[in-house]
């Protein structure tokens, strides 16, 4: 059982997605890990828009991964976007837990 950074409910590794610190050309930048694979310190989100804004807006990331400043979020932003239009919308409230 992980914890969603941007929610702060509890799910299955699966259910979320780990992301982890990159380096951008202008400073840190938050990558997603969908094969968890990736070296370094990693979080755990929902692959949903609203847990992405509700960590962006509680400056989760910088926290959780432990950055001086605030990383940009940009590549996780697209790809999130990306994923969630590209299957149907699962709310991760509703899932039965086990």
């Amino acid at each position: 059982m992980r914890t969603c950074i941007g929610c702060r409910r509890t799910d299955s590794r699966s259910a979320l997605l780990r992301v982890v610190l990159g380096e951008g050309e202008h400073g840190p930048t938050v990558d997603p890990d969908p094969d968890r694979r990736r070296p370094g310190r990693g979080a755990w989100l929902h692959p949903d828009v609203s847990c992405l804004d509700l960590a962006v807006r509680r400056r989760a990331f910088g926290r959780a991964l432990r950055s001086s400043t605030g990383p940009d979020v940009t590549q996780l932003a697209g790809w999130v976007e990306d994923l969630t239009q590209g299957t149907p919308s699962e709310k991760h409230e509703d899932r039965k837990r086990v």
